[in-house]
Formats: structure tokens, sequence, C-alpha cells
């Protein structure tokens, strides 16, 4: 009887069907390319049904967060405390990435058997630099953000607030119960954006650039574990028992390569866990434009690694420039599609001492390391949540029933 309910519970697990779709998909990615790529279909619309969800729950969590507290300068208050956290962790992680990458040294290998793409169209949008208008006209999250955080404030001020408030809470919970049912399509979106994945770009690609890969995943693994790992351990967190607790969001991203299909859940999640509702309605958003860890050290280390292939030697004040200039430009690598190429591009022009060109070696294998920079990502955001949610007195665990 415990084992016919423990496979129940198995076979009717989400987290379950997902990891076999991963496993499904990378199969046929591998043995029957051709097929596998026509998937891409499967994946891009299961992403796009995904954020048709992301603007009506950024927008009512965070217009019932703001107007439901009343209190503006709290509201201010958050704002500013998760854009300070978000420019320090991010920094770290940039520090983190070319500490890591000068010390295991990816860039030593022979570039002969490397695969060379074209890049012309990054390096023709790095000549007038990385267009910070695009970005804001290009992501949609921000618009929202901004539109939301607006309305909740003319809503706090406002003699219909209660029965506004009423309205919203009612189809919050419709859209949030059909964000629900949709989620069940998961393993679909996971196996159509890994079997295209595989398909496209095939295994074979990881070989000559392995030492570079590696060291971005030892050094995600590192920068999770060692830094977000002692910001949870200060705020009495388990950083494990946090990865179990997303691990359906997790799983979701490595299939989709996309932190924003898991964006939505994330947000649920996170209130669940005990977060106040209003901000994780400002961080979270706020942190997937501005809170790119897994960006920042993927940035970081790349400009490092083309440094290396070419044998050029860095001073301490390049090194400080390249940090200076990636704390700036890392905040726009999300919204805009090949934004990271654009910014390390646009990075390599500023020191004239990397040739743009060798941005062709690691097209090749982005897509591979987009995984680990997106699942850093929203590990990230997640531990910003409960670090401004506990800083604020505002993260309740709930009560545990039984």
């Amino acid at each position: 009887m415990k084992e016919q309910k423990r496979f129940s519970r198995i076979f009717f697990n989400l987290t379950f069907w997902v990891l076999i779709a991963i496993i499904a998909g990378a199969l046929l990615g591998n043995y029957a390319p051709g097929e596998a790529v026509k998937m891409e279909i499967i994946g891009k619309k299961f992403i796009d049904l995904i954020k048709l969800f992301i603007p009506p729950i950024i927008f009512l969590t965070i217009v019932l967060g703001i107007s439901g507290t009343g209190n503006l300068k709290k509201a201010g208050r958050i704002g500013v405390k998760a854009l300070v956290y978000f420019e320090i962790i991010t920094t770290i992680a940039l520090v983190i990435g070319i500490v890591v990458a000068n010390i295991l040294q990816p860039g030593h290998i022979d570039k002969s058997n490397l695969q060379i793409q074209d890049v012309s169209k990054y390096s023709k949008s790095a000549e007038t630099g990385f267009d910070w208008l695009t970005f804001f006209s290009s992501n949609l999250t921000l618009q929202v953000l901004i539109i939301a955080i607006i309305s909740g404030i003319v809503l706090s001020y406002s003699k219909y607030r209660a029965p506004v408030i009423d309205f919203l809470n009612k189809v919050s919970k419709i859209v949030f119960t059909g964000l629900k049912y949709v989620m069940y399509l998961a393993p679909f979106g996971a196996f159509g954006g890994m079997a295209f994945t595989v398909g496209k770009f095939g295994l074979h690609t990881l070989v000559p650039l392995a030492k570079l890969m590696g060291t971005v995943y030892l050094t995600m693994f590192i920068f999770v574990f060692c830094v977000l790992g002692l910001i949870l351990r200060f705020y009495k967190e388990n950083i494990f028992a946090f990865l179990s607790y997303i691990k359906e969001e997790l799983l979701l991203v490595l299939g989709t390569s996309s932190s924003e299909a898991a964006l939505p859940s994330i947000m649920l999640k996170l209130e669940k866990m005990g977060c106040s509702k209003s901000i994780v309605g400002l961080v979270v958003p706020t942190g997937y434009s501005f809170n790119l860890d897994g960006t920042s050290i993927y940035l970081s280390m790349s400009i490092i690694f083309l440094a290396q292939l070419y044998n050029v030697q860095l001073s301490l004040s390049e090194i400080l420039s390249i940090i200076g200039i990636l704390m700036i430009t890392s905040k726009g690598a999300a919204g805009v599609t090949g934004s990271g190429f654009i910014i390390l591009a646009s990075t390599l022009t500023a020191i004239h001492k990397i040739p743009v060109e060798g941005l062709a070696f690691l097209l090749g294998v982005d897509k591979f390391m987009s995984e680990a920079r997106a699942i850093t990502n929203i590990i990230g955001n997640g531990v910003a949540t409960i670090v401004i949610s506990k800083s604020e007195g505002e993260f309740v665990r709930p009560v545990e029933e039984g």
C-alpha cells in the first residue's frame, strides 16, 4: 500500500514529468536532430503562453501590494533597498567570474579546432553602444512594473480604493488559477526547448569549449552555494531547502533556457513560502531586469576567456574598467534578444585590446550555457526577495498543517 502511494505520488508529480521531458528532448536531439529541431515550436509556444500571464501577475501583485498597505514611504524604501542589494550582489558576481577565469584559465586552449560563426550583427550594434531606449521599449516587464507602481500609488489615494482592491483580488485568483492549469503543460515546453537546443547545436559542439563550459558551471555553483548560501544562512534559511522548494521552476528553466518561463510560478512560490506579497511584487520583476547574477558571471568570464584565447594581457586598471563597464551595462542584458552579445561587443570595443570577432567562438556553445545563467538568475532573485522580506520584518512562514 505504501509502495502504491509512493508510486502514485511520483507519477502525478510535475517535477518528475519535466525531468523525463528534458531527458527525452536531449535524446531526440542527439539521435534525431532533424526531427528535434522541429520541436522548437512546442517550446516557443509554451513560453509565449506563460508570457501572457507575466504582465497581469506583475500588475495585480504590485498594485494590490502598494494599495493594500497604503504605506508609500515603505514601498519607496523597499525599492531603494532592492536596487542597492542588486548592485552589490551583481558586482560580487562580476568579480567572482573574473577571479575564477583567471585561476582556471579556460581560454588557454587551441582555437584552431573551434567553430566560427557570424557575429556581424552584434559588432554592428556595438558600434553605437548599448541602446537603453531600446532596452526599455522592448522590456515589457519593466514597463508593466512602472505602470503598476503608479497605479498602486494612485489607488492608495482613491476614494474607490476598497471596491477596486476587492475586484482586483478576485481577478488575481482567476489569473493564478489559470496559471496553475497552464503549468501542467510544462513537460511539453521543456521537451521542445531541450530537443531544439541539442538538435540544432549538437552535443559535439561542447567538446572544444568543454573547459569554458565547465568553468562557467563551476563558477555558478560556487556563487549559488557560497555567496547566496551564506546570505541565506545569515537570515536563518538553508540554500538546499530553498532549491528543493523551487525544484519545479529550476527544471523548467533548465528545459526551456528561459527564466521568464518560471517567473509567474516563482512569485507564487515565494508568497507561499512566507514573503510579503508587496515585496514579491516589487523585487522579483525588478530583479529580472537588474539582478542578473548568472548573466554577470557569464559576461565577465567571457571577456577574460577571450583575452586568454588571444593571449592578451590585461592590467589591473583594465580589469577594473571592465568591471565598471559591466556594472552598468549588465543591467541591460535582459528583454532584448542577443543583448548579452551586444554588451560583450560594446565592452570589447571600449577596451580596444580584445578582438570583437572572438565572440564568434562563443556563439556555438552560448545556448548550452544559457541554462546556467537562467538558473542562477532565478535563484538570485528568489534569495533577494527572501532577504528584503526578512530585512523588512515581512517574512511569515506559514504554519504547517497536521
